[in-house]
């Protein structure tokens, strides 16, 4: 009797283990553009680029107004996306051109382990090696890319995004939900020279940052910038529309947003806004609450993590110490999100002894506050070409049009002042009242009227990097500068390469 009652308690666990539960689970789509800031969406108020996919996800679901990367760097910032960790836990990972070990989980993998079917195209998790981590396979999933195109733009990939994501609907498993990562290489750098120019967009009606001189010159290159971002919103488009007509759109979150800032000096490569905000809009109807909503609540991408385990059901492990926005999507809120936290240590390696800078930085409604850990290392690389991996002066900015302009008129009237703010040494503390300075130009640490402020900022700082075990405060070693650092093969020439997107 007792084998009975056992044989039917084993059958029932496997008819709710099966096609039935994982067919009710939502499938994920993770779209994700390599190196776009917040501001330049239409959503979110600007009037050149355009961005119809975004803005439809953000009109039907969510649109998060004070999204931050973990790291506004490419393989750190993906690595926290992916394990749900910051970068100071993750060892290697917390560099570019370095490794992500086996050992930290990443929600594909445990997703995959429960059932789902996954895949990416384009940039998963890069630049770096998996083997040195012991990975065979991309974090991101299995590589889907058969399907190429003509390019309308030269520094553009030839890579059909979409197409490859409409490979792999037409191969997932009767009645498996699906996770998929859609990268693209774009608007990283380089750009077709004068291409949105060229286009008819209006170089009069870009918004030029006040961190960059206003001039032909950038605002020409800006414009270049945004036929990336629109390259990038037409294939979120097409993976939409591949949804809709196989009817899977609804149970599936839509996830649009940017691995860190715009390539550009004090952006990329920078823990202020411009390098660290960016874009973030979440479409699912099945799991959202009063959708339409502008979310204000402050966030890390590394959220996303915990946020799409606990969307499948499953619980996330201990490690992931990003917080999920379940409670955002059902509107209740048990705790307010008062603070993102940002963090840099090796870019590209472009000091002497391939050195990075180690900062950390706390962003507030009102605030940020950044805490510059080796004050005596040139922030943006050494204006020494030679010291650097990429063999360019300042090298941890792309070289661009506006970075050239900068640099050849540094010492000019109406430039000087911008050009040290992007390639000058920085004290050990800065802070920025965002009320009174969105753009985070002028330094008030020290000042007497914001001591208190200051304190303050560096005690919830420094408690949550002990909170989470971050070396360079907890005390235990601290690796980063000495780590290996390993660039990228080129996919045409088979070369290392740092600078060249494929």
């Amino acid at each position: 009797m007792r084998e009975i009652v056992n044989s039917a308690y084993i059958a029932l666990l496997v008819l709710c283990s099966t096609a039935p539960v994982l067919a009710a689970r939502p499938n994920i789509l993770f779209c994700i553009s390599d190196d776009q800031s917040y501001a330049h969406t239409g959503a979110n108020g600007d009037q050149v680029v355009q961005t119809p996919a975004f803005d439809r996800i953000a009109r039907e679901g969510l649109r998060f107004t004070h999204a931050f990367c973990d790291a506004p760097t490419c393989g750190p910032s993906r690595s926290a996306i992916l394990t749900g960790q910051p970068i100071w836990r993750l060892e290697e990972a917390g560099n570019i051109h370095s490794t992500l070990p086996e050992k930290f989980a990443t929600y594909t993998g445990l997703l995959q382990d429960a059932g789902y079917f996954i895949g990416y195209t384009g940039k998963g998790w890069s630049p770096g090696r998996l083997e040195p981590g012991g990975r065979t396979v991309n974090p991101a999933g299995p590589e889907f890319a058969g399907r190429n195109l003509k390019p309308p733009f030269k520094g553009m990939s030839n890579k059909d995004y979409a197409g490859n994501f409409e490979t792999f609907l037409t191969q997932i498993p009767t009645d498996h939900p699906f996770c998929f990562w859609l990268g693209t290489h774009e608007p990283h750098r380089g750009y077709e020279d004068g291409a949105g120019r060229r286009t008819g967009k209006d170089p009069a009606k870009v918004i030029v940052p006040p961190i960059f001189p206003d001039n032909d010159v950038v605002r020409s290159d800006i414009l270049d910038y945004f036929l990336e971002i629109e390259h990038f919103d037409q294939m979120v488009s097409r993976a939409i529309r591949a949804l809709e007509e196989t009817n899977q759109l609804d149970n599936t979150i839509v996830v649009v947003t940017s691995d860190h800032g715009m390539p550009f000096p004090r952006a990329k490569a920078s823990l202020y806004d411009a390098g660290s905000r960016v874009p973030l809009a979440i479409r699912w109807p099945e799991g959202i609450q009063n959708p339409g909503r502008d979310v204000d609540a402050l966030m890390n991408l590394s959220d996303l993590a915990p946020t799409f385990l606990q969307a499948a059901g499953l619980k996330p492990p201990p490690t992931m110490t990003a917080r999920s926005l379940m409670d955002v999507f059902s509107k209740n809120e048990v705790r307010e999100r008062k603070a993102a936290y940002v963090a840099m240590e090796r870019h590209d390696g472009c000091r002497k002894g391939g050195k990075g800078y180690p900062c950390r930085a706390i962003r507030t409604r009102d605030y940020l506050y950044i805490y510059n850990f080796e004050p005596t290392r040139w922030p943006s690389g050494s204006p020494d070409p030679t010291v650097c991996a990429r063999r360019i002066p300042f090298g941890e900015i792309d070289m661009s049009p506006t970075k050239t302009f900068m640099m050849e008129h540094r010492n000019e009237h109406g430039v000087a002042r911008l050009a040290h703010l992007a390639f000058g040494m920085r004290p050990t503390e800065e802070l920025y009242d965002l009320r009174n300075d969105p753009s985070q130009m002028q330094n008030v640490a020290g000042a007497i009227e914001m001591l208190d402020v200051q304190q303050s900022l560096r005690r919830r700082l420094f408690d949550h990097l002990k909170d989470t075990q971050d070396p360079r405060v907890t005390g235990g070693p601290v690796e980063w500068d000495y780590y290996p650092y390993y660039g990228w093969i080129h996919p045409k020439t088979k070369g290392w390469s740092v600078d060249s997107k494929p």
